[in-house]
């Protein structure tokens, strides 16, 4: 039996999930409490050393990093059937499995700067923050969270997660637009990759990243949230108050992030009209 280590409402516990419910394949649920600090157990770090979800078990696999995780359920359990056999969509889909790794330092951005901040420093202190900030592994990651603590949406990182973000829902759109799906014709890995960001985005009432400039994205993300994935993979596990809380929290910071979006296409266009 596959033993699943997550959170859940963690964008890349829920990409997981979303692979085993496409899949079919059932798997213990080993819960933890992110925000209570159990991602640093030194029996769960020996596992993940990175202190992050999910872990996936299987056999005697420790499995880390979910486009991976994706990705082999699908070859060892599935046939590889959401990997496309045409070469060049092949390669489209991997590519876009590395770029979940941008795709997701961009959304953590977004939420740590808006509504997951505002909720740590209404229910902890600031030391409280820093001494979790400091069990961090990278110290990279760290000196980002700090930043945004003190920063929040006017910090550099918000900056890069906007172009990265920008040049997603570009690439996106053109892919959708030449077929059904992010993968190509067929529903595939790159779809569920995606998935659980841009749902977070939505979640957050951040949709107005799109909805003028992009409109296939909305019409993506209603697709897949009519899945029986998205169902039991992300809606189930984010109860209705929590879901409210994630909209009125992002809310409040809408108005300076739409404006810092403006800014950023306006950029991108002024370097394609340069270039």
């Amino acid at each position: 039996m596959r033993k699943l280590y997550h959170g859940p409402t963690s964008v890349c516990s829920q990409k997981v999930r979303v692979a085993l419910a496409e899949i079919g394949l059932d798997y213990e649920s080993q819960m933890l409490d992110l925000q209570k600090g159990d991602q640093f157990a030194p029996a769960y770090m020996r596992l993940n050393p990175e202190a992050v979800v999910p872990t996936l078990i299987d056999r005697d696999l420790v499995l880390v990093e979910s486009s991976l995780i994706a990705e082999y359920l699908d070859k060892t359990y599935n046939g590889s059937a959401f990997m496309p056999d045409d070469p060049g969509l092949e390669m489209r889909v991997r590519h876009w499995l590395l770029r979940c790794l941008a795709v997701h330092a961009a959304i953590n951005t977004l939420s740590f700067s808006t509504f997951m901040r505002d909720k740590a420093l209404e229910t902890k202190s600031l030391k409280e923050i820093e001494a979790a900030i400091s069990r961090m592994p990278d110290p990279v990651l760290r000196a980002k969270r700090r930043d945004l603590y003190a920063n929040a949406l006017k910090s550099d990182h918000v900056a890069q997660a906007l172009r990265h973000l920008l040049r997603t829902f570009e690439d996106m759109s053109e892919h959708i637009g030449g077929g059904a799906w992010v993968s190509g014709p067929a529903f595939g890995l790159a779809d569920i990759g995606l998935v659980s960001y841009i749902d977070r985005l939505d979640r957050l009432g951040f949709s107005g990243l799109w909805t003028d400039d992009f409109p296939m994205i909305a019409t993506w993300l209603d697709a897949m949230r009519a899945r029986t994935s998205y169902a039991v993979a992300i809606a189930e596990f984010i109860p209705e108050a929590t879901a409210l809380a994630q909209r009125a929290g992002g809310a409040v910071h809408w108005p300076m992030l739409a404006l810092r979006w403006r800014e950023t296409i306006a950029e991108s266009e002024r370097s394609t009209a340069a270039s």
